[in-house]
């Protein structure tokens, strides 16, 4: 423990030239009087270092004491800090060995570099998950890492969407993805490759059994086409809408990126200057909440299931905003008539 200690004020000292006694108690979490102790035994040890009292002073290192990285360039000692997530570190019990790594490679960086790098860190923040959203509960994830790591098998009982709900699985785990905040498992059983949440595991055993990786698996490719996929396996039908060249721009920016594709290629304007397009869509019940989020200015044409379903919700929605009844009160006393024209698709 104590070795590692000295090691980091070492560390220390070559990222920050100057710091005093109680700077370094703070940053190890010990006291004042074991800084002294351990001064006392890196000067005993060779260390060119050297203590100055006062406002301004504090401990040094001789000029030129330090090892070099040599081989970065400019432009890799400043992508040092955008190589890894803090938070995916420490979802792996992994956050004191990156901090640790970190200080050792801005030591070990000459000096103009290493404020290059230090600059970046200022600079630039990687925040993973997505608004308003908590990260996922993971308390497998530590062995799944494991297991992964060393390749053995687990056996999980997972909860999945599909009838029936729990099922139970002997799996050889390949890989962990971190993906907007949440972690996946990639891992084959029965000679299928499936991905799953961590999140959703309800038990794990680690079991004593390994096995061999495919030597020829790609686990960035693997995760790509699976993504590529899941948009196709997830549109299962398709809408023809009209909307304004505002809610297109909408669109555009909210959508995913097969819906985005399809629109642009589909589009055709019209004589009120709207634009035409097919895109799409899931079931109803996923397909009228995003084309809402677009706004106002949206018509769907066809399928004429989806245009009632829309039809249904805005006729709901008008009763319930038509009303000068307090906000709360039960039953509206005034519903605007709803245009019966609108049933049809023009």
């Amino acid at each position: 423990m104590r070795a590692s200690r000295l090691v980091s004020i070492l560390l220390l000292l070559q990222n920050k030239d100057r710091m005093t006694a109680q700077e370094l108690a703070d940053e190890l979490e010990v006291s004042v009087r074991t800084i002294y102790r351990d001064m006392d035994a890196l000067a005993a040890a060779g260390v060119p270092l050297y203590g100055e009292g006062g406002h301004a002073g504090g401990y040094h290192l001789v000029d030129g004491y330090r090892t070099r990285l040599t081989g970065l360039t400019a432009g890799e000692a400043e992508s040092l800090f955008l190589t890894g997530l803090p938070s995916a570190a420490a979802d792996l019990g992994l956050g004191d060995a990156v901090g640790r790594a970190k200080l050792k490679l801005m030591a070990a960086l000459p000096e103009d570099l290493r404020e290059r790098a230090g600059r970046v860190a200022e600079r630039f923040h990687l925040d993973a998950p997505s608004w308003y959203q908590d990260a996922d509960s993971t308390p497998h994830l530590g062995v799944v890492a494991e297991a992964v790591w060393n390749q053995r098998a687990i056996r999980i009982r997972y909860l999945r969407w599909a009838e029936p709900q729990e099922v139970t699985r002997v799996i050889e785990p390949y890989g962990l993805v971190f993906k907007a905040g949440r972690w996946y498992l990639v891992a084959t059983g029965n000679q299928a490759m499936r991905t799953y949440r961590i999140s959703r595991i309800l038990d794990l055993q680690l079991l004593d059994v390994t096995f061999e990786r495919d030597a020829g698996f790609d686990l960035a490719g693997y995760w790509r086409e699976s993504v590529d996929g899941l948009g196709e396996r997830l549109h299962v039908d398709q809408a023809v809408i009209r909307l304004s060249a505002d809610a297109l721009g909408r669109l555009l920016e909210v959508s995913a990126p097969s819906v985005v594709d399809a629109a642009r290629r589909t589009a055709e304007p019209d004589e009120q200057e709207w634009v035409r397009v097919t895109i799409p869509v899931e079931t109803p019940d996923q397909a009228i909440p995003e084309l809402l989020h677009v706004g106002p200015d949206i018509e769907i044409l066809a399928p004429l299931g989806l245009r009632q379903a829309m039809i249904e919700v805005l006729d709901s929605l008008t009763r319930l905003y038509a009303t000068d009844l307090p906000i709360g009160a039960a039953g509206p006393r005034h519903v605007l008539p709803v245009d019966e024209s609108l049933r049809q698709p023009s």
